[in-house]
């Protein structure tokens, strides 16, 4: 293998000279033969020194074909990391992460100034209704009953025995009429008759209430009765909260009035009494807020219901309250029949 290696050194330093000549001979003007037959090549020489002590050479010019590949050698040392490459294109967004556990409540801030007061908000709309409750607990104890008929007056006591007469005198002679004698001595009483039988006590009968409407009834539902359910005073119970009717107890006289703040909508509500209708309010709405009010004395028999409804649609449904602004009806017996 070293033979070899120096045969073809040899023959590469003969082409070397003769092309060098060549050059030189055409340079001169002279004119140079053909070749002639290369020689036999000449004795192998004494190996050269080992050339790894000599200095690098120059990287050459031309790539030579690559090599069969090695066999895997030893895992060198690492090497200096290199210099930070370009940045890559942006990678797809990857999916999201599940969520991490709540960090720690931080220390609180400093209180902000009290900001300006804002704008009020448009009206929403009604929320949907809401399920069946479950069944109430049992109601209070029922009002007592009416009063019952006056009973019968009680016998008179006998008439007390009279005073003892005087002595008859003589039949005189008549004379002219007198002037006007002096009254006579008083009577003894007569004795204390028999005491009657003791009368029922009067009761005054009583019915009165007085509603108004929250948050969560203003806007009311059209051709239903308004349930009014923030209670101002129902001590008798007569005003049912869940249907917002008014049931009459006592026969009677009874004065009915309401009062409405009117918002974004207009106003148009009727007071019925047994589905029928008694008088109607209506108001147009202009702006800000509008003010409704109405009443009126109906006489009522024992179960005659009572109760306010809007009775012209979506669009006269604007009955409102808030913190600021109340929707009221009322009623109460003024005599009973």
């Amino acid at each position: 293998m070293l033979q070899m290696r120096l045969t073809v050194t040899l023959l590469l330093l003969l082409l070397v000279i003769r092309c060098v000549a060549q050059e030189e001979g055409q340079s001169k003007g002279c004119v140079c033969g053909y070749p002639g037959i290369p020689g036999d090549p000449g004795h192998n020489g004494m190996p050269g020194r080992d050339g790894r002590d000599g200095l690098t050479g120059e990287k050459g010019d031309q790539v030579g074909p690559a090599g069969s590949t090695g066999k895997d050698g030893i895992k060198g040392d690492k090497g200096e990391t290199g210099a930070v490459g370009s940045v890559g294109p942006k990678g797809k967004r990857g999916d999201n992460g599940e969520r991490g556990p709540p960090g720690k409540m931080g220390p609180q801030g400093v209180q902000g100034p009290l900001g300006l007061k804002g704008d009020k908000g448009e009206l929403g709309l009604p929320g949907p209704r809401g399920p069946k409750g479950e069944v109430g607990p049992l109601g209070p104890k029922g009002f007592k009953g009416e009063v019952g008929p006056r009973g019968d007056r009680g016998i008179q006591g006998p008439i007390g025995s009279p005073g003892r007469p005087g002595p008859k005198g003589d039949i005189g002679v008549p004379g002219h009429k007198g002037n006007i004698g002096y009254r006579g001595e008083r009577g003894q009483r007569g004795e204390i008759g028999e005491k009657g039988q003791k009368g029922d006590t009067v009761v005054v009968p009583k019915s009165a209430f007085s509603v108004g409407l929250t948050e969560y009834t203003k806007l009311p539902a059209t051709n239903a009765p308004i349930r009014f359910d923030k209670i101002i005073y129902n001590e008798q119970n007569h005003y049912d909260p869940q249907t917002g009717r008014f049931t009459c107890s006592v026969a009677g006289a009874y004065f009915f009035t309401y009062h409405i703040t009117v918002f974004s909508k207009n106003v148009k509500v009727a007071l019925m009494k047994n589905g029928a209708k008694i008088i109607h309010t209506t108001d147009n709405y202009q702006s800000s807020e509008d003010q409704a009010a109405g009443g009126a004395v109906l006489q009522l028999e024992a179960g005659d219901k009572v109760w306010l409804q809007v009775a012209g649609g979506e669009f006269y449904n604007g009955l409102f309250a808030d913190e600021d602004d109340d929707t009221t009806f009322s009623g109460f017996l003024i005599f009973g029949t």
